[in-house]
C-alpha cells in the first residue's frame, strides 16, 4: 500500500443517498487524507421535478430531472470533499412495484453480472481498502438499493479484491430517536389510519439492527454541518428529505454518528470498532 493512498469506496443507488448514510465518513476520511470514491448507480430520474412534480405527473421529464440531479450530486461531492465521482448512469427504477422497474435501461432490470462487471472495473482501477454499500434488503427495500448491494458483492467476487466491506445500518436505539424527531417535526402532517391489520408502520419490517449487532460506530459529529449542507445541495428533492426540517444543530446531534456492519475483514481488528480503517493504519 506504500505506493497508493488508502481508499474508501461508497456504492450508492441515487444522487443524495451519499449524504444521508455516509456523508459523515466521506467528509471525515477525505479530511484525513484518505482517497474517497463515490459510485452512484442511477441517474435519479424518478425524483421530483421542478415545483415538486412527481414521476408520472404531467410535466415530469426524467431526463431533465436526471441532468439537474447530476449537478446537485456534483455540488454535494464538493461539500463532502469526495475526490472521485463515478456514475454508472442506469435509469432510476423508482419505488418497488412502479412500472419504471421494468423500463428499458432500468437499474433493477439490469442483469447483476453486467452491473457487477462495470463496478469491478472501477474497483480494479481504484483498489479500495474499504467498500461501503447497503445490506441485502437495501436497508428499506428500495429496488435500486437492493441492486446496488447485489452488484457490489458480485463485483468484489469478480475482482478478487479483499477489502474491508461494510453495510450501512442504524441501531434500534437511533431508530427510536428518529421516530421521536419525526413526530416532533411532522406533527401537523396527517398520520396513516389504523386498520384491523394494524397501522402501516406496524406492518413494515423493522428497519435497522439491535444495537449489539452493530459492529462499527464512527463519530462524524465534527462534519455534521457538511453532511447537512450536502443534503441541502439536493434542493430539488428537499420535499422528500425529512432531515432538512431539523436545522443544522439538531441534525448534527441526531446524525453525528454513522453506523455499519462489518461483513468482510482480513485485518482481525477487534470489534466493536470506531474506525472503518481500523487495522489498516
Amino acid at each position: 500500500m506504500a505506493d497508493r493512498p488508502l481508499t474508501l469506496m461508497a456504492v450508492h443507488a441515487h444522487p443524495d443517498d451519499e449524504a444521508t448514510g455516509t456523508g459523515g465518513v466521506l467528509a471525515r476520511y477525505a479530511a484525513e487524507g484518505i482517497r474517497t470514491v463515490l459510485v452512484t448507480c442511477t441517474d435519479g430520474g424518478c425524483g421530483d421535478g421542478p415545483g415538486g412534480v412527481k414521476p408520472g405527473e404531467p410535466g415530469h421529464d426524467p431526463a431533465a430531472v436526471a441532468a439537474l440531479r447530476r449537478k446537485e450530486l456534483e455540488a454535494s461531492c464538493q461539500v463532502l470533499g469526495v475526490g472521485h465521482l463515478e456514475m454508472l448512469d442506469y435509469a432510476d427504477s423508482g419505488m418497488m412495484g412502479w412500472a419504471s422497474n421494468d423500463a428499458p435501461g432500468s437499474f433493477w432490470g439490469t442483469p447483476v453480472a453486467e452491473g457487477a462487471a462495470r463496478l469491478a472495473d472501477l474497483m480494479l482501477h481504484y483498489r479500495p481498502d474499504v467498500v461501503v454499500t447497503y445490506d441485502e434488503n437495501g436497508f428499506y427495500g428500495h429496488p435500486d438499493h437492493i441492486q446496488a448491494h447485489r452488484i457490489t458483492m458480485a463485483a468484489l467476487e469478480h475482482s478478487g479484491l479483499t477489502p474491508k466491506v461494510y453495510w450501512t445500518t442504524v441501531p434500534h436505539s437511533t431508530m427510536r430517536r428518529f421516530g421521536e424527531a419525526m413526530r416532533e417535526f411532522a406533527e401537523d402532517e396527517p398520520q396513516p389510519e389504523r386498520s384491523e391489520a394494524g397501522s402501516e408502520a406496524e406492518q413494515m419490517p423493522e428497519i435497522g439492527l439491535p444495537d449489539e449487532a452493530v459492529t462499527t460506530w464512527v463519530d462524524t459529529t465534527e462534519f455534521g454541518g457538511r453532511k447537512f449542507d450536502a443534503l441541502l445541495a439536493h434542493a430539488s428533492q428537499g420535499e422528500n428529505i425529512f432531515f432538512l426540517r431539523m436545522g443544522r444543530e439538531r441534525f448534527t446531534d441526531l446524525m453525528g454518528l454513522e453506523t455499519f456492519v462489518r461483513v468482510r475483514d482480513t485485518t482481525n481488528a477487534p470489534l466493536p470498532e470506531d474506525d472503518l480503517f481500523a487495522g489498516l493504519r
